[in-house]
């Protein structure tokens, strides 16, 4: 009598032969004659009716859809001009679904076997099912540029702006797109250089004034070194990449795990579901599930794939772009958690008690479905009592569970007090042709909290179960302040008429009674400003010193591995651990762990300065046509040189020299971070409410220099040089320049 396979089994092989699914196909696979097939039978039908599978004519398929990025080829161009393409990893029943390709301007020019790497969208067309976008054709992938376009006799030449570059390249007369003279391009060579001349490129986009806003990202990615352009053997190993099988894995794909992101999010990297704990021994319990995408799978030790995405460290966003740590291939496909699509994942089981206290936790490597791809404002207005059509079948089993689970986190949290600073986000709004319409805050919802608390709490289990199994890791360190930047804090919080208590082991809940005796008086923003100032930088280090900011002994980042690398790191010890296979963290992995720390510390640094670099010139650029104006703003800074004010609007900073207040010396006390007119006795304090005249703004740098106008409702005399002054004679533009690098000077002292 053969043995009756497990479920697992039958949607194992299921999903590795997909053309041999019949109910003979899987005796035969597993020697099942006679009467056992009445068994076999009673367990297709099981999967069936749990809706793993799904019966079609004599076959059983995993009843899955076309994922939201797949790989297409080229099968038909009708004379009308349509081109119809074939998926190439379909694993539903019968016929492949005809898919419609749908190019749009600059696309290139197609013809039959062309394979694609395409965004789908399921249409109910009367000839096919999908339409496809392309995302860029498989096996091309020509250098990127980006440059200034000199016009020239017959076509042009392309100014590389990339620090250090000094190679140029020829653009013939039809290469060039229209674009004129002194303008920002981006363009793709075209061919290798060869004997005589320049290497040949045709340019893709014009975006115009090198200080325009469509600009600004793409030059603050080219300054900072960041890299954003895909090898070619990376892109050709992550396009070989096939999606992971149920083999060696434990199948999830009955849990009603969710994913919730921002509305215009395009992967997701996390899914979490929550249940009561039906364990007698913890009432009122919650059993919380994080599943994060199985990156290790693709990204293996020592391929292109993981030198590069090492060489990058982490994805970088900025308003208008991303710059991503792995190709589209794998970040938008093969490692996100597509609604209605299998994928690999590591998952957390985590149970935690009535009061949000972590009972227990295990790792489990599975494939899961997402069941649904839902984001925050949806999320948080059903949960509020107003579901929509998509939400409401979700709300008894998913989402009030999940609600649940998160109050009791956040009593967990409300004891352990992590710092609580009252910084808004600010979010710059860009239109389609990439014009700063509006900068607003960042609405904060209790489903923002929910997703941050489940990951903190998946990413404290990671760090502990590795601690367990004695496997090497990156922790993610936050170390408390050092004593002269704490002496700094006590004496704005004494001089502020506050109390921050002395000769005790610093804890977080001793800041945050700071930051509550400060809470809604003309100090508030001045004691947040300064306790941001006194913490240390979060960095990635071996060895353990605990999360200061977090009040957490053990942390280690585990949820993001599309975006970063330390993650990759991390799944990769879990992966050795448990022995779940031999893509876990290899010898040179561990050799180079204290390198990779440090490599990856800087490539986080990196992305912060060009992501802040590029808001600043984005600001800039929204605030040039309001030179003149006046603007109301607070205090956010004090200098020998003068003070930075931000503006209320916008979250904008700039300067206000202080050779253009008044007529009187102001002495600068470092200590109390204050500048005091010697005759006036006017005291200028972080924190205080000012209006100020926008002088100058200059996009290119991101520079703004303000006039001081008033200090907490009381006028100012200025002495009529905002941008020069000692009447200095400058450049348009020199100040804010200057004000530029003055800023950045401060930053990094700061840090």
């Amino acid at each position: 009598m053969a043995r009756i396979p497990s479920k697992e089994e039958i949607l194992a092989w299921i999903s590795e032969n997909p053309t041999q699914t019949s109910k003979r196909d899987i005796s035969r696979a597993f020697g099942i004659k006679g009467a056992d097939r009445i068994d076999l039978k009673r367990l297709l039908k099981e999967l069936e009716a749990d809706g793993h599978l799904e019966k079609r004519k004599k076959t059983y398929r995993d009843p899955d859809k076309l994922p939201p990025v797949s790989i297409l080829e080229v099968a038909e161009i009708t004379p009308d001009g349509d081109i119809f393409a074939d998926p190439l990893e379909w694993q539903g029943e019968g016929d492949k679904p005809r898919v419609l390709f749908v190019a749009k301007q600059g696309d290139p020019a197609l013809k039959a076997g062309d394979r694609l790497l395409c965004r789908m969208t399921e249409v109910d067309g009367d000839d096919h099912a999908y339409e496809a976008r392309l995302i860029r054709r498989i096996g091309e992938n020509a250098k990127r540029i980006l440059g200034i376009f000199r016009a020239g006799h017959e076509g042009g030449r392309i100014v590389p702006i990339d620090k250090g570059a000094d190679k140029e390249w020829s653009v013939p007369a039809g290469g060039t797109d229209g674009a004129k003279d002194g303008e920002l391009v981006e363009a793709k060579q075209t061919g290798p250089k060869g004997r005589m001349g320049l290497p040949r490129a045709q340019i893709m986009a014009r975006l115009g004034d090198p200080t325009a806003p469509r600009a600004v990202s793409l030059i603050a990615i080219h300054q900072h070194g960041i890299p954003d352009a895909f090898p070619d053997e990376v892109i050709d190993e992550a396009d070989r990449m096939k999606p992971a099988g149920l083999k060696g894995r434990e199948d999830l794909r009955h849990l009603p795990l969710i994913t919730i992101d921002p509305a215009d999010a395009r992967d997701h990297d996390d899914a979490v579901y929550a249940h009561p704990d039906d364990n007698p021994k913890n009432p009122g319990g919650h059993v919380i599930w994080v599943a994060i995408a199985d990156v290790a799978h693709y990204v293996t030790p020592g391929s292109a794939l993981d030198r590069e995405a090492r060489k990058r460290g982490n994805s970088s966003y900025f308003p208008d772009r991303v710059v991503p740590m792995l190709p589209d291939r794998l970040s938008g496909d093969l490692c996100s958690l597509h609604e209605g699509v299998p994928r690999a994942v590591l998952a957390a089981r985590i149970v935690v008690d009535a009061a949000g206290e972590k009972v227990s936790h295990s790792f489990i490597r599975g494939i899961m479905k997402s069941h649904a791809s839902l984001n925050y404002a949806e999320v948080q207005a059903a949960q509020d009592g107003d579901p929509n059509d998509k939400v409401a079948p979700f709300m008894e089993d998913v989402i009030t569970p999940l609600y649940a689970a998160y109050y009791a986190l956040r009593k967990a949290r409300e004891a352990r007090q992590p710092l609580d600073l009252d910084l808004p986000e600010r979010k710059i709004v860009l239109s389609e042709e990439g014009q700063v319409e509006s900068v607003k805050v960042a609405e904060r919802l209790d489903a923002h909290r929910l997703i941050e608390e489940m990951m903190v709490l998946a990413n404290v289990a990671a760090a502990e179960e590795l601690n367990r199994l004695g496997r090497p890791l990156l922790f993610r360190v936050h170390e408390e302040p050092s004593p002269e930047k704490l002496e700094a804090l006590r004496e704005v919080a004494q001089a502020s008429g506050f109390n921050l208590a002395k000769g005790q082991v610093l804890k977080t809940r001793h800041l945050n009674q700071l930051l509550n005796q400060a809470e809604g008086s003309e100090f508030d923003e001045l004691i947040n400003m300064s306790t941001l100032r006194s913490m240390t930088q979060a960095y990635y280090f071996p060895q353990n010193f605990g999360h200061f900011g977090l009040a957490l002994k053990n942390y280690a980042h585990f949820t993001s591995p599309i975006r970063r690398y330390s993650d990759l790191i991390v799944h990769r010890a879990l992966i050795s651990g448990h022995g779940w296979g031999d893509d876990g963290l290899s010898q040179d992995d561990i050799d180079q762990l204290e390198a990779t720390a440090t490599h990856i510390s800087q490539t986080e640094r990196r992305s912060m300065e060009a992501e802040r670099d590029t808001t600043d010139r984005y600001l800039a650029a929204f605030l040039s046509d309001r030179v003149g104006n006046e603007l109301t703003g607070k205090i956010a800074g004090v200098q020998r040189f003068g003070i930075f004010v931000r503006l209320d609007e916008t979250g904008a900073d700039g300067l206000v020299p202080v050779a253009s207040i008044g007529t009187e010396y102001y002495r600068y006390d470092d200590a109390s971070q204050t500048l005091t007119g010697e005759r006036s006795g006017m005291t200028l304090s972080v924190g205080l409410p000012v209006l100020v005249r926008l002088a100058e703004a200059v996009p290119v740098t991101g520079g703004l220099m303000f006039q001081l106008l008033e200090v907490a409702g009381k006028p100012v005399k200025t002495t009529g040089r905002p941008t020069g002054g000692k009447g200095v004679r400058r450049k348009p533009g020199q100040a804010a320049r200057k004000t530029a690098k003055a800023r950045e000077k401060v930053r990094r002292k700061r840090e």
